[in-house]
């Protein structure tokens, strides 16, 4: 039953990892010794669950649905032993966390050395993506994330609360001119995040209490949004952003907001983690620690400050 159990969490982490060689380096391993226990479990369970190719390999039909059981076995296996470990009270072992990239860099970083200093026992492995992370599909014990799930497997908890304001440098606003109304926007080269295969340019607005949108456009499209950061910061165009990522520009007035009247659309950072019935103590730890502190991160820094904006 032991060496079972062993090959699921290997299944698991592979899956989780990506490729082989990832998944070993998690499990101190080796990538030859993570394809000898995957072929094994392929045949005593006499099915294939991946389709291999040079770099990475893809999940069969079989190989996802005993993903998800499997994750969710062994999902139990660890709130059971953090359970029976847990009248100590003990805050050690690896914790892996999801940020968005450029909130992560940062400011959650820089809380995580701080967590560290905390509680020393604890090992923290962090994925920064800009693509919306999944507590279960991509392993992470916390992921903070923009906006809710509508998977009811996972528990949130609101960590932040920010406009999106419109903004452009100094620079560009000289040259072109600012926005008097949102649409005076469709006369401006709009910076746009893409999100999967969506470019997001609806941007929300409200004018005497009717919220309405501008589809903007524009030369430039990324899915990064410290990329959308920098080319603001260069003078390339005028973009909509989350206001805790655009300091110390805003202070330093770097980047100038504009269409402050007509601002609306608020967003909603949360830390998700798994709905289990017990969460190991270093993930209420962090979840305590992140809650308290990112805020008053957020407050020294500057961000979201900004009371006045120009119209």
């Amino acid at each position: 039953m032991a060496d079972e159990v062993a090959e699921l969490q290997l299944f698991v982490e592979i899956v989780r990892a990506g490729n082989l060689s990832a998944a070993a380096r998690v499990l101190n391993s080796s990538p030859a010794a993570m394809s000898r226990g995957l072929a094994a479990l392929e045949s005593r369970l006499g099915v294939r669950l991946v389709t291999r190719t040079s770099r990475s390999f893809e999940l069969t039909e079989e190989g996802q649905l005993f993903y998800e059981r499997c994750a969710r076995i062994v999902a139990e296996i660890a709130d059971a032993e953090a359970e029976a470990s847990s009248k100590g009270e003990t805050i050690k072992g690896m914790l892996r966390l999801g940020a968005p990239m450029e909130l992560g860099r940062r400011l959650v970083a820089p809380l995580i050395t701080e967590f560290r200093q905390k509680f020393p026992d604890v090992q923290v492995h962090l994925v920064l993506s800009d693509s919306g992370l999944d507590v279960i599909d991509d392993g992470l014990d916390v992921a903070l994330r923009v906006g809710l799930p509508s998977d009811s497997s996972v528990i949130a908890k609101k960590v932040l609360t920010a406009k999106r304001i419109v903004c452009a440098s100094p620079d560009y606003f000289r040259k072109h001119g600012i926005p008097a109304t949102p649409d005076d926007l469709l006369q401006h080269d709009c910076i746009r995040l893409v999100r999967g295969r969506r470019v997001m340019d609806a941007w929300v607005f409200q004018d005497q209490g009717k919220r309405f949108e501008v589809v903007v456009s524009g030369t430039l499209t990324t899915t990064s949004g410290e990329v959308v950061h920098d080319w603001v910061r260069a003078g390339k165009g005028i973009a909509l952003k989350a206001d805790w990522d655009l300091q110390p520009e805003l202070r330093e007035g770097s980047i100038v907001p504009c269409l402050g009247d007509y601002w609306c659309d608020e967003i909603n950072l949360f830390a998700l983690s798994a709905n289990r019935r017990h969460l190991s103590p270093r993930i209420r730890a962090f979840l305590k620690f992140i809650v308290a502190r990112l805020p008053q991160a957020v407050a020294a820094s500057g961000r979201g400050s900004t009371k006045s904006h120009p119209r």
